[in-house]
């Protein structure tokens, strides 16, 4: 069986000392790591994921990697087959859960590098917590990400996900992990190049 990705780049970093999340300079260690990972494939993911961090339920604030059909797929300019996201507003809810119907969600692919990472920056300061464990989840709201200038780059991302078009269980990925997703070359966008679709994004913020 193929390592998991997540799990063998965070051993990778243990072993040089490094905790991620933790310090700036750590979640650059991580994210230089990650840039470095090439061929890593989305079936793959889904496939080696631990059981545990897999789920047909996803929650609020926490980080998901999943495919997706979307329903209106003709009409879009372009999409995101395999989105890397964290949910902030629900649909039919129960227990903080997502159990139906769709969720918004921020799609962190829809950025270039330099501002995800500038993004993700701000959402560590909103964790639940410093610990950056499976039960670290970010605190988000569109009124929280509207309100400071750090979460500026949150637009382009902002995308709504109906749940019966989901095409896979969610892979859960742990706060210790973060870093390591941000950058792996995972997006799968559907009609135009990611770097078209980067652009767009920048124009949005300009």
């Amino acid at each position: 069986m193929v390592a998991y990705i997540y799990q063998k780049l965070l051993d990778e970093g243990v072993k040089a000392g490094q905790t991620p999340a933790r310090t700036r300079s750590a979640r650059n260690w991580f994210r230089n790591l990650a840039r470095q990972t090439t061929g890593i494939q989305p079936n793959t993911i889904i496939k080696t994921a631990p059981k545990i961090q897999l789920t047909r339920v996803p929650q609020v604030g926490f980080m998901y990697h999943f495919f997706y059909d979307p329903k209106t797929k003709d009409d879009l300019p372009y999409y995101d087959r395999f989105p890397l996201v964290f949910p902030f507003k629900r649909g039919f809810v129960r227990q903080r859960a997502i159990e139906s119907g769709s969720f918004l969600g921020i799609n962190l692919h829809y950025l270039p590098p330099q501002l995800r990472a500038r993004l993700m920056d701000g959402l560590y300061t909103i964790s639940t917590d410093k610990t950056f464990d499976e039960n670290t989840r970010i605190r988000l709201s569109y009124n929280i990400l509207n309100k400071a200038s750090k979460f500026r780059f949150f637009k382009p991302c902002v995308k709504r996900y109906l749940v019966n078009r989901v095409r896979s269980r969610f892979v859960k990925i742990n706060a210790d992990q973060w870093d390591t997703a941000l950058f792996l070359p995972t997006e799968r966008f559907v009609k135009k190049s990611k770097s078209y679709v980067q652009r767009q994004s920048r124009k949005m913020l300009a």
